[in-house]
């Protein structure tokens, strides 16, 4: 027979494991409770000032609310978010928008306009299997149209919130485009389709292509093909009728922002040789959004500047954009705040740090589109705002 003590402690153990299995199997509720507060507005003076957010994968809602709360503090007028498909759709024709939902309504009552950024391939959407696995970003021809359905449904959900939406991103690369050779008048084509549904859900959306990496990549690379050559074929694939403006991603590196731009040289003036070839093409009219731009400051990274380097250089590039750019809607630093340090050098293009803390650049950004940089304090952090 079993001591009584004994048979106590192991059933205790018993409905200590029990309650744990049920709990982990458990659905749980997914809110927060979190109260949205009242309506605000962005105080700027810059309103080209925009971040590249990531709150696809920030579990609490606190945190979202918090790091939106901060870009309105920034003076950022405009975010870009990623929404992915994989997590909007896990089964076809079954949306689930629950975290989207939470995104966009903490951003809008901070008073923020949303760049949607799509992609991401759920599983149902591609194949896979023990031999072949295929990544997140392979997206066959074939679901095309389901993508495309699935930006049709994003646009039509979030018509009265977000009136940007870029398709896909950096398809230029080979990692990107699910580790298979780039191409461009394959990427056209999943444009066309999105364009056709996203127009007929929103008929005032703008649909941004592009979205395509500063890269020296040749043709026959492996990693990829130069955004220059890839926007080309773009083009001579018919995709001028499948977009409103262009997205471009373009950093500084080590090159200050007055750098004049080389077709082999990668800085921030390269977005211009962008500029150039929609000119060519008849796109003179058509906008173009910098969705992601910046400079790092890794102490260990080749490509890095000093910190007080990049604040000057980040600040120089808001004020030539300004005055050289008028073909430019917004800027977009990436990034505003990762929800996980990655203890690399990717963390030095933050804004933010995991935990909240501000960098020097932060607030040297916010003294420059709140208007603060013509009055004292230029280092110091202004009083927090509630």
């Amino acid at each position: 027979m079993i001591p009584i003590a004994r048979y106590r402690k192991r059933l205790l153990l018993l409905i200590t494991l029990l309650s744990i299995a049920v709990a982990l199997a458990w659905p749980r509720p997914l809110t927060e409770h979190v109260p949205l507060g009242e309506q605000q507005t962005v105080q700027t003076e810059q309103p080209l000032v925009c971040v590249h957010t990531l709150l696809e994968n920030e579990v609490h809602e606190t945190k979202i609310k918090r790091s939106l709360q901060l870009t309105r503090e920034l003076g950022a007028s405009t975010i870009v978010q990623f929404f992915p498909w994989a997590y909007a759709e896990p089964a076809q024709g079954k949306y689930d928008w629950f975290h989207a939902d939470r995104i966009v309504r903490h951003a809008r009552r901070q008073g923020l306009r949303i760049i949607a950024r799509l992609g991401l391939v759920p599983a149902w959407a591609r194949p896979s299997t023990s031999d072949a696995p295929t990544t997140l970003n392979f997206l066959p021809e074939e679901s095309f149209e389901d993508f495309a359905r699935y930006a049709g449904a994003f646009a039509e959900r979030y018509r009265d919130a977000v009136d940007a939406i870029i398709i896909w991103n950096e398809p230029n690369l080979s990692f990107e485009w699910g580790y298979r050779p780039v191409d461009p008048a394959a990427y056209t084509r999943l444009l066309r389709a999105s364009y056709r549904q996203i127009k007929a859900a929103n008929p005032d959306a703008q649909v941004l292509a592009g979205a395509l990496a500063p890269t020296l990549e040749q043709p026959g690379s492996a990693a990829g093909l130069n955004e220059l050559d890839f926007l080309t074929e773009m083009y001579q694939a018919g995709a001028a009728a499948y977009f409103d403006a262009l997205a471009i991603h373009t950093y500084g590196f080590r090159d200050p922002p007055a750098a004049a731009p080389a077709p082999k040289r990668l800085n921030f003036r390269r977005a211009e040789l962008l500029r150039e070839l929609m000119i060519a093409n008849g796109d003179a009219d058509k906008p173009a959004f910098i969705t992601e731009s910046g400079w790092n400051d890794h102490p260990r990274w080749a490509a890095a500047v000093r910190p007080s380097q990049r604040s000057a250089y980040t600040i120089q590039a808001f004020n030539y954009a300004a005055a050289n750019w008028p073909w430019v809607e917004k800027l977009c630093i990436w990034a505003l705040r990762y929800p996980a340090d990655l203890l690399s050098y990717p963390d030095n293009f933050t804004l933010i740090s995991a935990d909240f803390t501000m960098k020097p650049i932060y607030y040297a950004l916010q003294n420059y589109a709140r208007g603060w940089e013509r009055h004292e304090n230029l280092w110091l952090p202004p009083p927090r705002e509630s």
